[in-house]
C-alpha cells in the first residue's frame, strides 16, 4: 500500500473558505467532521505544525485557508460540504513541497566579465540601474537566512521560521543564496556584486526544513506572514513537480488572488524537470502554474533556455518570464558565496526586479506584474519556454 509520503502528499488536507467566512468556516469544519479548529490570529509566529500539536486544524485568516488533521471519513464530509453552499470552498490534499535547484558544474562555466557584478546582475540590466528599493519588503520564503554572514551586515532583515523545532538559521544554504540573488549588496567585501534589489528590506520566512522539504501548509502560513508584514513581493524557489494536464490548486490560486487583493505580488520558480537535451519539456511545478502566480523560468549566459527549465507543455501552467538560471553566483552560509544552478535562481532576480519596479513606479499586485511583463526583453525563443522574456531593470 502507497503512504502519502510515497505519493508527494503529507496525509493532512487544505480546506479552502469562501471570502470573508474565517469564523463561519471554523464553524463548519466542527459541525461537519468534528475538527477542533485554531487560527493564527490568536497565535502570532507560531508554525502551523506546531500549532496542530494541540488542534486538529488551523486557519491562516491572512488568506482564509485552513489546514487539517483529519481522518478519511472526516476528510470525506468536508469534501461533500464543500459540494454545497456554504463557507467551505474546497479541500486538497497537502502536498510535500522542495526546494528547486542544482549545484553548478564544479569549474565555474562563467564566461561574461565578473570582476564588478555577476553576469546574471549585468544582464537584466540591475548592474546600471540606480534604483533605490530602501523601504520596499520583499519576502523570501525558503529553507532560512545565514543572519550573520557578513555581507548583510546592517540591513534591515526580519524572520520568522515556520519548521516546528528549527529556527531561521539556513542549514541547507538555498535561502541564503536566493536572498543574496534578490537583495545582496551591490559592493560586497569580496567578490563581484550580487544582488538585484539590494537596498530593500529582507523579510526571511523559513518555510522548507534545513534538509530542503516542507509542506503547503507552510507555504502558505509564509505567505501570510508575509501579507500582514506588507510585503510588496513574495519570492518562492520551491515547489512539486506536476503531470501535464494536472490541474492546479485552487487553494493556492485563490490565496494568491487574495494576496494580489493586499497587494502583494507572489513569484515562483516554473521547476527544473525538463530534459531538454534528451528531447524532455516538463509541465510548470506547483505551485508556479497557477494563473496568479508568476512563473519563472531560466536562461543562461548565451540567452538560452537552460536544458532544466520547465516549459508551457498544455494550458495548465506556464512560463511568464525568465531570469538568470545558470551558474548564479550569490550568497552561501558561513560567510562563504557559492554558484548553483535552476529556476530557483531565476526567480529571486526577478524578485529583485519587482522591486525595484515597486520602488520607482509605486507599483503593486497586477500593476507591478503588468510592468515587470511589459518591460522585459523580448528573446528569439518560444514564448512557450520563456514567456515575456528577460526581466529588465528599471
Amino acid at each position: 500500500m502507497t503512504s502519502p509520503q510515497d505519493a508527494g502528499l503529507t496525509g493532512r488536507f487544505l480546506v479552502l473558505l469562501e471570502d470573508d467566512s474565517v469564523a463561519a468556516g471554523a464553524r463548519a469544519m466542527s459541525r461537519v467532521a468534528g475538527l477542533r479548529m485554531a487560527s493564527t490570529a490568536d497565535s502570532a509566529g507560531a508554525s502551523v505544525a506546531s500549532m496542530l500539536n494541540d488542534a486538529d486544524g488551523v486557519i491562516l485568516h491572512e488568506l482564509g485557508v485552513a489546514v487539517v488533521s483529519a481522518a478519511e471519513d472526516q476528510a470525506s464530509r468536508l469534501a461533500v460540504a464543500a459540494a454545497e453552499p456554504g463557507p467551505i470552498a474546497t479541500v486538497e490534499a497537502e502536498r510535500i513541497v522542495h526546494a528547486i535547484t542544482a549545484e553548478a558544474p564544479a569549474e565555474p562555466a562563467a564566461t561574461s566579465d565578473e570582476n564588478t557584478f555577476t553576469w546574471g546582475l549585468q544582464a537584466v540590466r540591475a548592474a546600471a540601474s540606480t534604483i533605490d528599493a530602501t523601504g520596499i519588503r520583499v519576502a523570501v520564503l525558503d529553507t532560512g537566512f545565514d543572519v550573520q554572514h557578513p555581507d548583510f551586515a546592517g540591513r534591515n532583515v526580519v524572520t520568522s521560521s515556520f519548521i516546528q523545532g528549527e529556527d531561521v538559521q539556513d542549514g541547507h544554504g538555498h535561502g541564503t543564496h536566493c536572498i543574496g540573488t534578490a537583495c545582496g549588496p551591490r559592493k560586497p567585501s569580496s567578490g563581484p556584486g550580487y544582488g538585484v534589489a539590494f537596498n530593500a528590506d529582507i523579510y526571511a520566512g523559513k518555510v522548507l526544513s534545513n534538509r530542503g522539504s516542507g509542506s503547503d501548509g507552510g507555504i502558505l502560513s509564509g505567505i501570510s506572514w508575509a501579507i500582514s508584514n506588507g510585503c510588496a513581493v513574495v519570492s518562492m524557489s520551491l515547489g512539486a513537480p506536476t503531470k501535464p494536464n494536472t490541474p492546479f490548486s485552487t487553494v493556492f490560486e485563490q490565496a494568491a488572488k487574495r494576496a494580489l487583493d493586499r497587494g502583494t505580488l507572489i513569484i515562483a520558480a516554473a521547476g527544473n524537470e525538463s530534459s531538454r537535451s534528451a528531447g524532455h519539456i516538463a509541465s510548470v511545478g506547483h505551485p508556479a502554474n497557477c494563473p496568479s502566480i508568476m512563473s519563472v523560468g531560466a536562461i543562461d549566459e548565451r540567452q538560452a533556455i537552460t536544458d532544466f527549465s520547465c516549459g508551457t507543455v498544455d494550458i495548465i501552467g506556464q512560463v511568464d518570464v525568465v531570469g538568470p538560471g545558470d551558474n548564479v553566483y550569490s550568497s552561501w552560509p558561513g560567510a562563504q558565496h557559492k554558484r548553483l544552478r535552476g529556476t530557483s535562481m531565476a526567480t529571486p532576480h526577478v524578485a529583485g526586479i519587482a522591486a525595484l519596479i515597486a520602488a520607482q513606479h509605486g507599483s503593486r499586485a497586477w500593476e507591478l506584474w503588468a510592468r515587470l511583463v511589459q518591460s522585459a526583453n523580448r528573446l528569439k525563443l518560444p514564448a512557450t519556454d520563456v514567456g515575456a522574456g528577460l526581466v529588465q531593470a528599471p
